[in-house]
């Protein structure tokens, strides 16, 4: 079984306590608009390994100069292999946002599950395969009710899925207001992607 964490839009501020939820995985996973270096560099699950992904947001002149090369380095698209299938990872921007997880679908057909961020917006979709996971946003950035992430526990024969919602740094007291667990079918078609590479070789 591997744990993963899954957020999206942190926009250079990570929420402190899903900072420490994502200790507590395996690896991690980050769907675009980062904001900065520091972000991934915070990131620190049990493997090291941060899969990441750039956004509309994160492009050069929005990120200090001295980070540019890492921004260069970083992908659109990346697809990391887990027991039992292949989780894709995409921002979402450059699909139009009507029909979106149908057009997500159609475009990775082979994958268990396809990971974006763009909207902010927390969404689990499992009506069909592949599912299609919005984390919301991490940060402080339209939360829309506070930052959010997921965690995917993914192993050969089961896939499940926990979100993480927490009340906004404005307020008091600070704990998560939802926490729901939601079990995945098995599903045995066969995945064919292309292995996502940890960012900076050491995955942080």
């Amino acid at each position: 079984m591997i744990r993963v964490a899954i957020l999206a839009d942190t926009h250079g501020q990570l929420d402190p306590r899903i900072d420490v939820l994502v200790r507590d995985c395996d690896i991690a996973v980050h769907a675009g608009d980062i904001g900065n270096a520091d972000i991934l560099a915070r990131l620190r699950p049990r493997s090291g390994h941060v899969y990441a992904v750039r956004g509309n947001n994160d492009i050069p002149r929005k990120w200090p100069d001295g980070e540019r090369l890492l921004l260069e380095q970083l992908p659109l698209h990346s697809v990391v292999e887990l027991p039992g299938g292949s989780l894709v990872i995409v921002h979402g921007h450059h699909t139009a946002a009507a029909n979106r997880h149908a057009r997500l679908r159609q475009q990775h057909p082979h994958a268990r599950a396809i990971v974006y961020g763009h909207s902010h917006r927390l969404v689990i979709d499992r009506d069909m395969m592949p599912w299609v996971l919005n984390p919301g946003a991490a940060g402080r950035a339209r939360t829309h009710g506070g930052p959010s992430c997921l965690t995917l526990m993914a192993s050969k024969d089961d896939w499940r899925l926990d979100t993480h919602r927490f009340e906004p740094t404005s307020k008091r007291p600070v704990k998560p207001v939802q926490k729901a667990r939601a079990n995945g079918k098995t599903h045995s078609d066969r995945f064919d992607s292309r292995q996502g590479s940890p960012v900076g070789g050491t995955g942080r």
